[in-house]
């Protein structure tokens, strides 16, 4: 399994075109790998990943699963060559029947909304617009992988003003998972927390924002109506398209102030 962001890149001969030539050049692209899931060491999913950052991806992934809630639900976490196994302090059994195969979009079944009820958020949080263009600025330079490639997603954690974890990933959703299994390894309370993320929104990336608590989502790319209908219901302020100096805000408009 790839364990350092370095192991993520390979370099490979390809052809590249133009109207008036086919040429030989080298590019960079993003490493891709299945990540086997286990829980008390049976097998629940196989995500498609880069392969870093695989214990927060898998805890992240079960929290979003409402398989565990905090880190005290978790007895161990053992990461081998080509699998993760997670052990439960609470031995029930896992089913299995119905093993998750997760490509890279994230795509899955059904989710737990009715599990979840509108995020309370604290008296007087709001975030300037200025903040969400530098943070976006920041997010976009830190995308050190894409950079080289073009080829990951990426999304970081916002406390305060501040960027305190970035994660790329083959998958948009897994890079939110990533955030969420830093939130929870780290005992991290999210309710004045931000998500910021070049993907598209969708009803599953706002689903997976909620479940972690974080009341505030800013993409660079564009929500789905279904997302923003989610995020209406969810209490949770959506901010998309953010680029060249502007901003597009879908829901809970209170929050964002000039």
């Amino acid at each position: 399994m790839i364990s350092a962001p370095e192991k993520m890149i390979k370099k490979i001969k390809i052809l590249c075109g133009t109207s008036q030539s086919i040429y030989s050049s080298s590019i960079k692209v993003i490493q891709e790998t299945i990540l086997p899931v286990k829980v008390n060491g049976r097998l629940l999913a196989n995500i498609a990943c880069a392969g870093t950052h695989l214990e927060e991806l898998a805890a992240g992934f079960l929290k979003s699963e409402k398989i565990i809630r905090q880190k005290e639900d978790i007895a161990k976490i053992e990461v081998k060559k080509k699998s993760i196994n997670i052990t439960l302090k609470d031995t029930r059994a896992i089913a299995t029947a119905c093993v998750k195969n997760i490509a890279s979009s994230g795509s899955r079944g059904k989710t737990n909304l009715e599990l979840l009820k509108p995020l309370e958020i604290p008296t007087g949080f709001r975030i300037q617009t200025g903040l969400v263009l530098r943070l976006m600025e920041e997010l976009l330079s830190g995308s050190a992988i894409h950079n080289q490639t073009g080829g990951t997603h990426c999304s970081a954690l916002v406390i305060g003003k501040k960027i305190v974890a970035l994660r790329e990933d083959i998958g948009r959703h897994n890079t939110i998972d990533m955030l969420g299994g830093y939130a929870l390894l780290n005992k991290m309370k999210l309710n004045r927390a931000v998500i910021l993320t070049t993907g598209r929104i969708s009803s599953e990336i706002v689903y997976k924002v909620w479940n972690m608590g974080a009341p505030v989502i800013i993409s660079h790319s564009a929500p789905t109506a279904n997302a923003v209908r989610l995020t209406q219901k969810a209490n949770i302020t959506l901010v998309g398209y953010v680029r060249k100096g502007e901003m597009n805000i879908y829901s809970q408009e209170r929050r964002i102030i000039i």
